[in-house]
């Protein structure tokens, strides 16, 4: 079985066996842990695999980086889940259904974005999210009900769009490479996409965008990320923000590769500019009125997936190395972030923002990695976060400076909304802790929650400003394919 396929069906048969596992003696965190850690394992090993297609699938330099992200943040969530999952009180069927679920929506995430198929992700973005409305939903209380169902109705609509674009992307290259699996292929696609009809093309690229941009919680098609990252388990949230975003936003970079290669047909550049810039106003000025932290970050998300769009929209080389490298800074910084904000939650008793003060004072290493990691979201260095957003900007100044004022704004409308976030969460006084029974129980208590969150940090800075040189060399390489 060729090393991507072991990679997509290893967490699927382990999701068959926590799903049969008894909760009653406590098997299932650490056997979750450890197929996590396998499939971080087999991510690694893919960097030394041939780039190429091998069947439906496809290992290049766009989607490798994220693949070893999401094996790295799928393996620190199941840590962080480890300690965190007695707090969530959940019965039998609950139990083995949390579980089962992440690891379905793990498998589906890496077919996602290793595949060459645009069925193939149509099937794995579906699976991933049907995985991630069980887990929203496993509570059965009616905010996790109506979260999960809210998440289920708008992301079926996007789905649904998907797949009528995926259509139209497959009737407009019939013509030019037959029926099968040619047509369906986003590397041929690609390259026979100048001698498609220009009018189909376009259409695809509307349906797709729009379809996969509700997944990826573009505005206007957004609202069920706040709702689903605050009502869900307290490790979803990271999976949620850092892996599920990423995945429908290649797919939406697939397309725009493809439309973008026929000179007769509309630029996607525009279209993917102006949802960002919206993405990021909204979700900007969004951050100055949450009382829930949870759904804070959440709004967070839709604004740094915005930045993200916003740069691949800009295109060239230099803007798409901004947009791979916000990707992977964010996924990185956010689920840390999620992860300090879950453990404070569970100390204080509550995810509310003014249950939530001077956790520096009470708790200094979860803290003051809270801080950093907001900081870090603020766009402030060392992290990647900063080294993107400067390129972004460098890079609108220079070729669309009327985009300069917009940009700015939210740049800094996010910025200082995330500063008084970090004030008002860590600093000051510290708010009375109410512990959760049966959080951290662990042997190694808080360990479970500092050691990912400052991994991560150190991670998003050394992307930053200390990447290895072939690492760097990768990132230069996907953003020459995105074109």
């Amino acid at each position: 079985m060729p090393l991507p396929w072991v990679l997509v069906f290893w967490p699927w048969l382990g999701a068959v066996v926590l799903a049969l596992v008894p909760p009653r003696g406590r098997l299932a965190p650490p056997l979750n842990i450890g197929v996590a850690a396998v499939s971080l394992v087999i991510a690694l090993a893919l960097l030394g695999h041939p780039p190429g297609e091998q069947g439906w699938t496809r290992i290049d330099a766009v989607n490798l980086p994220l693949v070893v992200v999401s094996a790295l943040v799928g393996l620190t969530t199941a840590a962080f889940s480890a300690a965190t999952v007695a707090a969530e009180r959940f019965d039998a069927l609950r139990h083995r259904a949390y579980h089962a679920a992440f690891q379905v929506f793990m498998g589906a995430q890496f077919l996602a974005l290793v595949s060459d198929n645009m069925g193939v992700m149509w099937v794995a973005i579906e699976i991933a999210t049907l995985a991630s409305v069980l887990m929203v939903g496993v509570h059965g209380t009616p905010a996790a009900v109506e979260a999960a169902w809210k998440f289920f109705i708008l992301c079926g609509v996007g789905i649904a769009l998907a797949l009528f674009g995926t259509i139209l992307l497959y009737l407009a290259a019939q013509p030019v490479v037959g029926g099968g699996d040619p047509g369906l292929s986003w590397a041929a696609l690609r390259a026979v996409a100048a001698r498609c009809d220009a009018g189909v093309l376009s259409l695809a690229f509307v349906f797709l965008l729009i379809g996969y941009g509700t997944k990826a919680g573009l505005v206007p098609l957004h609202s069920w990320l706040p709702d689903a990252e605050a009502e869900g388990p307290l490790p979803i949230s990271a999976v949620l923000s850092g892996l599920l975003l990423n995945a429908a936003l290649l797919a939406v970079l697939r397309a725009e590769a493809i439309v973008s290669s026929h000179p007769g047909a509309m630029p996607p550049g525009p279209f993917l500019m102006g949802l960002g810039l919206l993405s990021l106003l909204l979700g900007a000025a969004s951050l100055w009125r949450r009382r829930d932290a949870r759904r804070l970050f959440a709004w967070s998300s839709i604004e740094h997936l915005g930045l993200a769009t916003f740069a691949f929209g800009l295109g060239g080389a230099a803007a798409n190395l901004a947009g791979m490298l916000h990707l992977l800074g964010h996924s990185l910084v956010k689920s840390a972030v999620f992860f300090a904000v879950g453990a404070a939650a569970l100390l204080k008793g509550s995810q509310k923002t003014e249950d939530i003060r001077g956790l520096a004072a009470s708790h200094p290493v979860l803290g003051w990695g809270l801080a950093l990691g907001i900081a870090a979201l603020a766009g402030m260095p060392p992290a990647a976060i900063f080294v993107s957003e400067f390129r972004m900007v460098a890079e609108t100044a220079a070729r669309q400076p009327w985009l300069i004022l917009p940009l700015g704004l939210g740049l800094f409308t996010a910025g200082a909304a995330l500063v008084r976030a970090a004030q008002a969460l860590c600093l000051g006084a510290p708010s009375p802790d109410r512990p959760v029974a049966g959080a951290f129980a662990l042997r190694g208590g808080m360990l479970w929650a500092t050691v990912p969150v400052w991994t991560h940090l150190a991670l998003a800075a050394a992307l930053g400003f200390a990447a290895p040189a072939a690492f760097g060399a990768l990132l230069r390489e996907g953003a020459r394919i995105l074109g």
